[in-house]
């Protein structure tokens, strides 16, 4: 089971101290206050998080790909109006290394966003749009890599 609570950390605040079931402390805030992410900002970055996590296990442990630099980000389009959820995510990632197999990485981010990555299930699920794009970078050409753009996997 996931667990996480917040508690108000001065009363004269909109300020939050989260704490997950796993022990973990940082500080929830909103636009007005600013000490902390907002809690939106909290899915796109687990969800940057989440398939950062999958593809890079798929990439060395299962494809023996030479990955020296790794980014994923997620930009994120909301509805103007309560509730402002999500309406299309684009997710980029950014693999930098030493003969990537672009096929390697198409199967990796296809099995983080199909069949692993709970996170992104759970936001496709709601109806967003999701835009999957990667780069593949040379360490010495730091300014190579074309984007590509992937079809959308399925949740199953």
């Amino acid at each position: 089971m996931i667990q996480a609570r917040v508690k108000l950390t001065f009363p004269a605040t909109r300020q939050f101290m989260m704490e997950t079931g796993s022990g973990h402390r940082l500080i929830v805030d909103d636009s007005v206050g600013q000490t902390g992410p907002k809690p939106i900002e909290l899915l796109a970055g687990a969800l940057a998080g989440c398939t950062a996590f999958d593809v890079i296990t798929f990439l060395r442990s299962k494809r023996h790909q030479n990955v020296t630099g790794y980014e994923v980000s997620v930009e994120a389009e909301q509805r103007p109006t309560p509730p402002q959820v999500f309406t299309t995510v684009h997710i980029h990632h950014s693999v930098t290394g030493h003969d990537i197999d672009p096929q390697a990485v198409e199967d990796a981010i296809h099995l983080s966003e199909g069949k692993y990555c709970s996170v992104g299930a759970m936001v496709q699920k709601s109806g967003t749009e999701i835009r999957t794009t990667y780069s593949i970078h040379d360490p010495q050409e730091p300014l190579s890599g074309d984007v590509r753009t992937l079809e959308p996997a399925l949740v199953g």
